[in-house]
């Protein structure tokens, strides 16, 4: 299990992790994620990033470096790592990789919660997602083809897992869709049912009578 952090949010590790590099200013950090396109895999507020890297220093992961003049521009401080934030950033970087976390995403939500709409809206909800993934399918193997010519692969395995999720959430949902068209998935009548009359089915009240173990974590 992850231990419990004096920072959690992702930004804090991913400014680490470029200070590892070199020492920068929050300015130059922010340019750095964007040219390196980091918005699209770790949630950035760049306004934030001057909060995130005083957050740092008064923990100790992160200290002033220096100051950088240029021209008639004004002082910029240069901020570095700590012997403290890279033994951190190592960490936590490891925890993320090696330790699976218990997320929320919100499709799950939304299929945990779907009966409350009619079967024929769910179908057709489907295929509005499944394009739009589609479109997105697109756009990233767009992404890969391109940089695929220009960096080494180290540097795009977060795109590759990207599309890699989305391909198999695409098929997860072609499937479901014709499930649910075909009438072949266990529980539509009860479903259709519901929709059809407003009134809960007894099928679904005997459900919530029984303890029925949906946790993985959990012994039956």
């Amino acid at each position: 299990m992850a231990k419990r952090r004096k920072l959690g949010n992702p930004l804090a590790l991913t400014v680490m992790v470029l200070l590892a590099e070199r020492s920068m200013h929050p300015y130059e950090i922010a340019r750095t994620l964007r040219r390196r396109g980091k918005e699209h895999s770790v949630k950035i507020n760049f306004g934030s990033l001057y909060t995130v890297v005083q957050n740092l220093e008064k923990h100790g992961y992160v200290e002033v470096a220096g100051v950088q003049r240029q021209g008639n521009r004004p002082e910029r401080t240069l901020y570095g790592i700590t012997g403290a934030g890279r033994a951190e950033m190592l960490d936590w970087l490891s925890d993320l990789l090696a330790v699976p976390a218990v997320e929320y995403p919100v499709f799950e939500t939304a299929l945990s919660l779907l009966p409350v709409l009619p079967p024929e809206d769910v179908a057709e909800l489907m295929e509005t997602r499944e394009a739009a993934l589609a479109v997105q399918a697109a756009a990233l193997r767009g992404v890969l083809g391109q940089s695929g010519e220009k960096l080494p692969r180290v540097f795009v395995v977060e795109t590759e897992y990207q599309l890699h999720m989305i391909d198999a959430q695409l098929e997860w949902i072609k499937n479901f869709h014709k499930e649910i068209t075909d009438a072949s998935i266990s529980g539509i009548e009860e479903w259709k049912s519901f929709h059809e009359t407003g009134e809960v089915p007894q099928e679904w009240h005997d459900l919530d009578q029984q303890e029925i173990v949906l946790d993985p974590e959990r012994k039956a």
